[in-house]
């Protein structure tokens, strides 16, 4: 740093390099690394320094208050700024301190003695003064303290006096109201700018004396926690290798959200979750569309229901819950009524102002044949099916197209699906629904009829429940999906549900008026490793600085950032060998897990 300590130690106002340069890389020889960063220029005012570009400010700490509370600095350390910060500690000897203190013990009890001699009402700042030194004089002679000479130095950066100022005047709110006052280095900038670079030089000398606690206090390597006495272990704090240890049923809401781009970690991290969720008498469901959680079923024994044109397994969308002691038989009709309208709005490719009121009466009819009314006790009758609905559609004027839409659902190749009687029990503590094997066309079907499915279950038995949707991005192609998942996440908490999702197709997830809403439902948000394209849409959604922007695009599977309200801090998502066993999706693993099991049965 010699060279750029030569132009700092000049005194003319401004040094212009160009006339400098040559001459010193001549005398020099070489071209040497302070050659290469020293600013192209200097300017030095009473307020500031000109660094090229950037202007910097230099603050000193000149008073603190009785009491220094722990962790006091750490709002000034975690602030979203750049800055420097130098603190120079140097230890005074505490037999020079307990003569001085000695003296000034003397002093103050010389002053108390003389208003009590004049009858003068007692000063209770002398009182507290005297106590303190007494105190502090003890300590130091039983050698439980030290006093030391403190400086701190603040230096801030920006790219114009405007931004300078309000940087000052957040650092100084934060600090004031912890009664730690700042001034600025006035006519003393250069040697302020010195004193914050890394070179060790205290050149202005603004000391005050602090004994080891309150100085412990002023440690500067410390980082926000985002950890709770409770919960299941979501990963590793990066900054300062803490535990982010939450229960997602003890926060406003029990969402969480999970954004990455493909083979970063997004269903690793889930299904660790899960894994650690089961321990805590939690009850897990699952919508697994590319079929990950199969062999994570199989190993806690769960239950595993693959939908497909093909599967054995059927749900009927007619079927209707049993009405709960707080809602009557018509209130939970005329809700099912409703959500079967979405969800031929999804079947059908939409539908008009008229066909969607053709709908409505198609579904209340067919219900009545079954004698299933707003007035009927209907929890012991068999619900209507599918084809039993397109009868009643047949009869209507005006629903030729509708039928014939339908009838593809009810005779053609994707009959099989829906047009069955329910035969899915989800009576276990860990359930998985995989579309993976459904056809793309009916992705969205299939998941808007097993959500509902789970909801009506949901809603029969008030349990604590997690339920997980992976790949999200496909019930937000629809608008009827999409605003069926937000208010699973609104309306979840009643049930005691919590409702995790998780998606990669982040722009997709976004461009439904309901993503963003899901987001803010959501207490607990975690991004993983982003590509280039979407990492620019995720950072003006979550406020994200340029330095958490990069890490992002740079973080490794299973890294990235954690969000709880409005703290966050990265982490690094870890499991045990035999956690990573049950949930890892990696091919490799699986075919040696695959391999060793055929083994052992060959075996026994």
């Amino acid at each position: 740093m010699e060279f750029l300590n030569k132009l700092l130690g000049k005194k003319e106002k401004e040094v212009e390099i160009s006339s400098i340069l040559p001459q010193e890389i001549y005398e020099a020889g070489v071209l040497e690394l302070q050659d290469i960063i020293a600013p192209s220029a200097l300017k030095i005012s009473p307020k500031g320094l000109n660094l090229g570009e950037k202007i910097t400010r230099t603050f000193f700490i000149i008073s603190y208050p009785r009491y220094l509370s722990e962790s006091w600095f750490s709002p000034v350390i975690n602030l979203d700024k750049v800055f420097d910060i130098s603190i120079y500690i140097q230890p005074i000897e505490t037999e020079k301190m307990l003569r001085q203190f000695q003296k000034k013990v003397a002093e103050v009890q010389s002053q108390i003695n003389e208003r009590e001699r004049k009858g003068l009402v007692r000063d209770p700042i002398l009182d507290t003064a005297y106590g303190d030194l007494e105190s502090l004089r003890d300590n130091l002679q039983q050698a439980q303290e030290k006093l030391f000479d403190v400086a701190v130095y603040i230096g801030i950066y920006g790219d114009s006096e405007g931004e300078l100022d309000k940087i000052e005047s957040e650092i100084k709110t934060i600090l004031e109201s912890k009664l730690v006052y700042l001034k600025p280095a006035l006519f003393q900038q250069e040697q302020g700018y010195k004193s914050v670079l890394p070179i060790a030089t205290d050149e202005l000398s603004v000391r005050s004396k602090l004994n080891s606690l309150p100085l412990s206090s002023l440690f500067p390597f410390i980082s926000f926690d985002l950890t709770s006495d409770k919960g299941i272990l979501y990963g590793i704090n990066r900054h300062n290798s803490s535990l982010v240890l939450f229960d997602r049923f003890s926060l406003e809401n029990y969402n969480s959200i999970i954004f990455a781009k493909s083979g970063s970690g997004k269903s690793y991290a889930a299904k660790l979750e899960i894994l650690r969720t089961l321990m805590f008498d939690v009850e897990v469901i699952v919508i697994d569309p590319e079929r990950e959680y199969e062999y994570m079923a199989e190993a806690t024994g769960g239950k595993y229901f693959n939908i497909s044109l093909n599967s054995n397994n059927h749900i009927n969308p007619f079927d209707l819950p049993a009405a709960r002691e707080d809602e009557s038989p018509a209130d939970v009709l005329r809700s099912n009524i409703i959500n079967l309208v979405g969800l031929f709005r999804i079947m059908l490719g939409g539908l008009t102002p008229e066909e969607d009121a053709i709908i409505d009466r198609a579904i209340s009819e067919t219900y009545a044949l079954k004698d299933i009314t707003a007035d009927s006790d209907f929890s012991n009758i068999e619900p209507p099916l599918l084809s039993d609905f397109e009868l009643v559609l047949a009869g209507m004027e005006g629903a030729e197209s509708l039928v014939q839409k339908l009838s593809k659902y009810t005779k053609g190749t994707w009959a099989g699906f829906i047009n069955r009687p329910t035969n899915v029990d989800i009576n276990s503590k860990f359930i998985v629904f995989s579309i993976r094997d459904m056809e793309d066309e009916l992705k969205p079907v299939a998941m808007y009829i097993v959500t509902h499915f789970i909801w009506n279950a949901i809603r029969k038995n008030l349990k604590k429940r997690l339920m997980v949707i992976d790949e999200a991005w496909w019930m937000m192609k629809s608008e009827d999906t999409a605003s069926f998942l937000f208010s699973l996440a609104k309306r979840g908490r009643k049930y005691y549900l919590g409702v995790a999702t998780i998606t990669q197709d982040v722009d997709d997830f976004l461009k439904s008026p309901y993503g963003l809403p899901i987001i803010t439902n959501s207490s607990i948000q975690v991004l993983l490793k982003q590509s280039p394209s979407t990492v620019d849409n995720l950072q003006r959604i979550f406020n994200l600085t340029e330095e958490e922007k990069y890490l992002l695009l740079e973080s490794d599977v299973g890294e990235g950032i954690f969000f709880v309200g409005l703290k966050h801090v990265a982490i690094k998502i870890i499991a045990s060998y035999t956690e990573d066993q049950i949930i890892t999706s990696d091919p490799s693993q699986l075919l040696a897990i695959k391999k060793a099991k055929e083994e052992m049965e060959a075996a026994g």
